[in-house]
């Protein structure tokens, strides 16, 4: 049977040098209970497993993290003097990259209210749950795939309706509404919707723009099924495309397509991203891609593995992330093709099924 989720991260706090860890970001705190709710902290030792939270979620944890004790806290790190004493932890990690610096203060005064014999010591770490969750178990992998399919089946049904005279707002409203009615608990993200020069801007907020006849416009959307998310970006031009919009997009996707053939176990996301760059960079437009290739995804949109300029992960089965060169234009507009992928057995599966 393999390792349970508690028991990976239990072999990190050896290798860490702690004999507990205070888990804070919430997809972490999901990841490792199954706990939804909006506030608490996982406390993991080697023997115990704690979840604390307020009184509004007690009941819900619960039901939800049936391998953990829970405990009713109120709000700062009051309660922790107490759990620490009840546990004996000596050396406690935390998550040093999901805690503001108020945060930390409020927990090292906590713990200094213990007697100096009695005071543990907190370690900051960074990315150890997050390591654990960029390689995803088949019940993950299944999620991220229901995912994909809604974003895809929305996707299909807008795409034939978008004309000139529609505004990027209107676009970005039709794709979450036939989300939410294909099975989506939420969108990803934010829906991207870059019409004309709007696409030249890669993290554009959808607005009042009018499309034109002869824009391209750049759709990047994901939907949230059961906590796992889905990244989705297709470049459509309205009207029908010209001379230039079809050499930047066969750019785009001949970058694309070498990348993802590039994809297997053992090289890196520094080595994939460099496969994209150097297509692009060999076409005359290396200086307008000027983002990196793709990242990680599963309950946060964006996590490990990172996909982009120079980045050591080292990719392994299980893995899946975006691939998603673009290059943008100033006063003409942008061209971004994206797919998530996974790798599988050694190979790597594209699980986006749009046209492009």
């Amino acid at each position: 049977m393999p390792e349970s989720r508690i028991e990976r991260l239990r072999h990190s706090l050896e290798s860490i040098g702690a004999d507990a860890f205070l888990v804070s970001a919430p997809e972490n705190r999901r990841y490792l209970s199954g706990f939804t709710g909006s506030s608490g902290y996982l406390i993991l030792t080697f023997e115990e497993a704690l979840l604390a939270t307020d009184f509004r979620y007690i009941q819900q944890a619960e039901q939800e993290a049936p391998d953990y004790q829970v405990r009713q806290i109120s709000g700062g790190y009051q309660w922790l003097p107490e759990i620490v004493g009840e546990l004996g932890a000596r050396r406690i990690a935390y998550e040093s990259d999901n805690i503001t610096v108020a945060a930390h203060q409020a927990a090292i005064r906590a713990v200094r209210s213990l007697e100096p014999q009695n005071r543990p010591e907190l370690i900051a770490t960074e990315s150890v749950v997050d390591e654990l969750r960029a390689v995803k178990d088949q019940g993950e992998i299944n999620l991220i795939e229901k995912a994909v399919e809604i974003a895809d089946a929305a996707l299909s049904q807008v795409t034939p309706s978008i004309e000139p005279g529609m505004t990027e707002h209107q676009v970005a409203w039709e794709i979450e509404k036939t989300m939410r009615e294909l099975g989506a608990e939420s969108n990803a993200f934010d829906i991207i919707v870059g019409a004309g020069p709007n696409g030249s801007l890669p993290h554009h907020r959808a607005d009042d723009t009018v499309i034109r006849p002869g824009d391209p416009v750049v759709i990047d959307m994901g939907a949230t099924y059961q906590g796992y998310r889905s990244d989705l970006t297709r470049t459509i031009c309205v009207g029908g495309p010209d001379e230039r919009f079809s050499e930047i997009y066969d750019i785009v996707l001949g970058a694309q397509l070498a990348a993802e053939e590039a994809v297997r176990p053992g090289v890196t996301g520094g080595e994939i991203d460099a496969v994209a760059r150097d297509f692009i960079d060999d076409a005359g437009y290396g200086k307008r891609f000027g983002h990196g290739l793709g990242h990680g995804v599963g309950l946060a949109v964006h996590e490990l593995p990172r996909i982009g300029s120079g980045s050591p992960d080292v990719l392994v089965d299980g893995m899946v992330f975006t691939v998603e060169p673009g290059v943008y234009l100033p006063e003409w507009g942008g061209v971004r093709i994206e797919d998530v992928v996974s790798i599988e057995n050694g190979q790597v599966r594209v699980m986006s099924g749009s046209p492009k």
